[in-house]
């Protein structure tokens, strides 16, 4: 994770991958499924629901997006609309992005970029892997 030349207010802490986040009456987060990589049966698979949560520390206003990438960066599987989140001074912020029915078609390390104000911030790759392909594992080491 990197800090925005303009923004130097501003730290990405961590992106979680999971199935969903859901806020609790305290005003704490609970996630549900966690991921670093996703294995099917066959593909391509669609997933009715995965939410992206990003930490945030710094302060100021920003505009946050995300969007996934195929293996070979020449397609958009998925963009989320601009949202907008406030971090105080000294304090921090959650930002959640939450995608329905998203399809991957073929194994690989997908990209999952998050934008800020409409520059990339930072990229986590996400493996989708086929599991009655036992020769085609996709590993982190194969990322280039």
């Amino acid at each position: 994770m990197r800090e925005e030349p303009n923004n130097p207010n501003l730290r990405l802490h961590y992106t979680i991958i999971c199935e969903d986040v859901r806020l609790e009456v305290n005003h704490k987060l609970s996630l549900m499924g966690i991921f670093y990589g996703i294995q099917v049966p066959q593909l391509p698979v669609t997933l009715l629901k995965m939410a992206i949560l990003n930490h945030w520390s710094g302060e100021g206003q920003f505009l946050s997006e995300v969007r996934i990438l195929t293996p070979n960066r020449t397609q958009t599987i998925a963009v989320s609309h601009p949202s907008p989140f406030e971090i105080p001074p000294d304090g921090y912020a959650d930002n959640v992005t939450i995608f329905a029915n998203i399809s991957f078609p073929t194994p690989g390390n997908y990209v999952v970029q998050t934008l800020i104000n409409s520059n990339l911030y930072a990229e986590q790759t996400l493996i989708v892997s086929d599991a009655s392909q036992k020769d085609q594992i996709v590993t982190s080491e194969t990322i280039q």
